[in-house]
């Protein structure tokens, strides 16, 4: 009957010992550059504040960022909700919606919007914006013309929010994403919250 010397044993269990203290630092190394360029470049939590963006948003809504489409497949369409960083203070994030497209001119007057698209046709049309409710439309006199990295931001509460028809166009450096996904209040949990059928 052979047996293992008690030094060669010891050997081998410390041997074990460090390779398992090795492998739970690979491992928590790997997860937090995970966590890192997740929350860096895919995806990242955002609370919203105030109700600029009401009835679509309001105030602690729990929401859930995608970052990769803007950053690698691409650029924001009309009518869909960005959170961005505020052009007066990047410290700062904002949530809209996208009315005016680059290189477009926008009109508005009284309550309506109207978009001259940039397409060479000088085609024009009214948006409708089912997002908005009667008693929070405001009335405005304002025609801007965007360049080529301008959008248009526009809150859902035209009465109670500071947007493009204030602190001008929004360069697309600024862009951050789209919400994808609310989580709270519970009872609102949705996919795509804010999402409008534009195909203009």
């Amino acid at each position: 009957m052979s047996t293992t010397p008690p030094n060669l044993a010891e050997n081998s269990t410390k041997k074990e010992s460090t390779a398992s203290i090795v492998s739970l630092i690979i491992t928590g190394i790997v997860m937090l550059s995970a966590v890192f360029l997740l929350r860096a470049y895919i995806v990242k939590p955002f609370i919203v504040s105030g109700v600029s963006m009401y009835p679509t948003f309001n105030s602690w809504n729990y929401l859930i960022i995608d970052e990769a489409t803007y950053n690698f497949n691409r650029e924001p369409l009309r009518g869909e909700v960005l959170v961005f960083h505020y052009p007066g203070d990047t410290s700062r994030f904002f949530i809209k919606r996208a009315i005016g497209l680059p290189g477009e001119t926008v009109t508005l007057k009284d309550y309506s919007v109207t978009i001259t698209t940039n397409d060479g046709s000088g085609s024009t049309f009214t948006l409708n914006e089912p997002y908005i409710i009667d008693s929070k439309r405001k009335t405005a006199d304002l025609k801007m013309v965007l360049g080529d990295d301008e959008y248009f931001m526009l809150g859902d509460n035209r009465q109670e929010s500071a947007d493009s028809r204030y602190w001008g166009a929004l360069k697309r450096e600024y862009i951050v994403g789209r919400p994808i996904l609310r989580l709270f209040p519970l009872n609102q949990i949705d996919w795509m919250p804010g999402a409008t059928d534009y195909n203009n």
